[in-house]
């Protein structure tokens, strides 16, 4: 029987796909057969159902934070279907500050290490002790250090390697007891009281002001990840607009505000039956109803079209899109 996925991906188009399996304990992992098609999902805030899927949607809905003092930090194994938002208000009041930055990050713990989240300054990798996932293939639980998650700019083994062969059961996170604030990014800088409850409230404030309820207009938070370009091509740049927010990546490259260069080339508000360049904040794309997944793929290669254009950068997104049975990528003028 097909059920309907609009409820679990918070963009919410019609979708339906034919069985959706919730784990809420990690035995239940046993028994699956992992036929393909299959998808993984948290709480579908960074995933988009395309069309209908052909396959079984395995929802992890585990719960549980195991806190381990240590002489320099502490550790924290979190179970993957927590809410990330949750945990980092979970951890400023149990006194374990480090995470304030990444406040309001929708989603589940077991999501954040895939793309490797990160918000004003700071990634969740700086923060991993080790990743354990369920192995497909064997069955067995394994976990990975740190250096063998592969983190880049949001990316990770899991979006390479491990794609389609494991499955994220918990995340270990080691906060320093030292902690130092991180204001290099934006409103932070001008915080007078810097404490770790008043960056996660300025976090807060920040991208509520910016960044629309996903329940109560449906979005998928950020919709396309910020450049990384070549230092001579963001020197010319400058020469045209000197405005541009960039920052440093390597010595080769700086990384640059993809809702800036939506913004500036008249985007906003731009729409596509009910989907529309969110008014606030560009790098959003909202749907206001009455939309199927063409319309985002026009949106999509639109935006994608115009930024070419303009700035010569190539805009990929960073939400996860998944078609009738497995994810796909859309590029400029083409599905892949």
């Amino acid at each position: 029987m097909a059920l309907s996925l609009q409820a679990f991906h918070t963009f919410s188009l019609p979708s339906q796909c034919s069985q959706l399996c919730e784990i809420t304990d990690l035995t239940q992992l046993q028994l699956l057969t992992f036929d393909s098609p299959f998808c993984i999902l948290g709480e579908g805030s960074n995933t988009v159902f395309l069309s209908d899927y052909q396959g079984t949607v395995i929802k992890m809905a585990t719960t549980g934070v195991v806190i381990v003092e240590r002489d320099n930090d502490y550790l924290l194994e979190v179970a993957a279907g927590e809410n990330w938002h949750q945990l980092v208000a979970y951890t400023l009041k149990k006194g374990m500050p480090g995470l304030e930055n990444l406040a309001l990050i929708p989603g589940t713990v077991g999501a954040a290490p895939v793309q490797n989240i990160g918000a004003y300054g700071v990634e969740l990798a700086k923060f991993i002790e080790y990743v354990e996932y369920f192995d497909i293939a064997t069955k067995q639980l394994i976990r990975l250090s740190c250096q063998q998650c592969e983190f880049g700019y949001r990316e990770s083994i899991f979006k390479h390697q491990l794609k389609n062969k494991a499955v994220i059961t918990c995340v270990a996170l080691a906060l320093p007891k030292l902690w130092q604030p991180e204001l290099s990014y934006g409103p932070l800088q001008q915080l007078e009281s810097v404490t770790a409850q008043t960056v996660f409230e300025q976090v807060i404030k920040t991208r509520n002001s910016k960044l629309p309820d996903p329940y109560i207009l449906a979005n998928a938070g950020s919709f396309f990840k910020n450049p990384i370009i070549e230092n001579q091509l963001l020197s010319e740049l400058l020469v045209a607009y000197p405005q541009l927010p960039h920052y440093y990546y390597d010595e080769h490259h700086h990384k640059v505000a993809a809702g800036w260069l939506i913004e500036q080339a008249g985007l906003k508000g731009y729409r596509i039956a009910g989907i529309e360049v969110h008014q606030q904040q560009a790098l959003v794309l909202v749907n206001h109803g009455g939309s199927e997944g063409s319309d985002l793929i026009k949106m999509i290669q639109h935006i994608q079209q115009q930024i070419w254009q303009r700035y010569q950068i190539s805009l990929q997104h960073e939400v996860r899109l998944m078609n009738n049975d497995t994810e796909c990528h859309i590029g400029l003028g083409e599905l892949a």
